[in-house]
């Protein structure tokens, strides 16, 4: 046996709207094994926390060991650390209220389970291990199936009374579009993908002629995943254009108004779109960050995630360390 796998591997779990990514991590951090596989639409909590548990194993195959007896999972929703429950993970079938994640999870791998909200966990690693060891202060924008967010201030995650850091939810257009938080006008009104989807619907219903949900179909997927749209905006797509600049201008107007704020050193871009339209959609929200910036003249750095789509498990597996 090497001796990564005698070091006591963990597994970490990134949950997220669409798809599943677990990895298996050594003690030094290597990846060891990992697998992904598509977040169920059906079956309600119990359908997910079986697939968490089904990812976990088959990394563990991959990795060549037996399950960890360390599981993290980086989940979307409102985490509460000391019970080991999520609250309003909307984008996740079952997960409206509260779910005891956790015990359930644990209990069908027979390991202990930690908690941590998704893209606090990612940012956790970004800072660790990615590109945000760079800077003291950043603020990460994920953007993928809704747009999570994240403050790091002087390397250490900034949390408030458990809530901080939801860019996403930050008002860019009063009385805007209907966000699926409820609210009017957020950032992931516009720029999340779930928003997107259900507005391109909403015009293809009217008359627009759009080539995503052709893709979508010779993808076998129900949804508008980020490879659609990336495929749909090399071909030009019309409507793909005009969701896309509506986002890019929402994230920029968001992110800018963060840095008003908290006059961070530089945005880290990640989430599954965020990653796969990569650097010249960073250069993008930098440009269009600049009208709303008090101090244009000495704008942040806009960088794009180090470790991309494995970003937010290998964090999960660093909690559970």
């Amino acid at each position: 046996m090497s001796s990564s796998l005698q070091s006591s591997p963990r597994a970490g779990i990134d949950l997220g709207g669409t798809k599943i990514q677990s990895v298996i991590v050594a003690e030094d951090g290597q990846v060891l094994g990992s697998e992904r596989r598509a977040t169920p639409t059906e079956g309600g909590a119990k359908a997910i926390i079986a697939a968490l548990a089904g990812s976990v194993h088959a990394a563990a195959k991959d990795a060549g060991c037996d399950v960890p007896k360390r599981v993290g999972v980086g989940t979307p929703g409102s985490v509460d650390v000391q019970l080991a429950t999520v609250t309003g993970a909307r984008n996740l079938v079952g997960f409206e209220g509260t779910v005891p994640l956790a015990a359930m999870l644990g209990a069908d791998l027979d390991a202990h389970v930690v908690l941590g909200n998704d893209v606090g966990v990612a940012l956790d690693a970004e800072t660790a291990v990615g590109v945000g060891a760079e800077y003291a202060s950043f603020v990460g924008l994920w953007w993928g199936t809704g747009i999570g967010g994240g403050v790091v201030l002087r390397g250490k995650r900034w949390v408030g009374r458990g809530a901080g850091g939801e860019i996403g939810h930050m008002v860019v257009k009063m009385g805007g579009r209907r966000c699926p938080c409820g609210r009017r006008g957020c950032v992931e009104a516009y720029a999340g993908r779930r928003a997107m989807e259900a507005e391109a619907r909403r015009l293809h219903e009217r008359g627009r002629k759009s080539k995503l949900f052709h893709i979508a179909r010779k993808k076998d997927s129900e949804h508008l995943k980020s490879s659609v749209w990336s495929k749909a905006l090399e071909k030009g797509d019309t409507v793909a254009t005009e969701l896309i600049d509506q986002a890019v201008h929402a994230l920029a107007a968001g992110a800018a108004s963060a840095v008003n704020l908290l006059d961070v050193e530089a945005i880290i871009l990640g989430g599954g779109l965020g990653t796969r339209l990569g650097e010249p959609y960073a250069e993008r929200i930098a440009e269009q960050m600049k009208p709303h910036l008090f101090r244009p003249e000495r704008p942040p750095a806009v960088r794009v995630s180090k470790l991309g789509d494995l970003g937010g498990a290998i964090g999960a597996a660093l909690l559970a360390s």
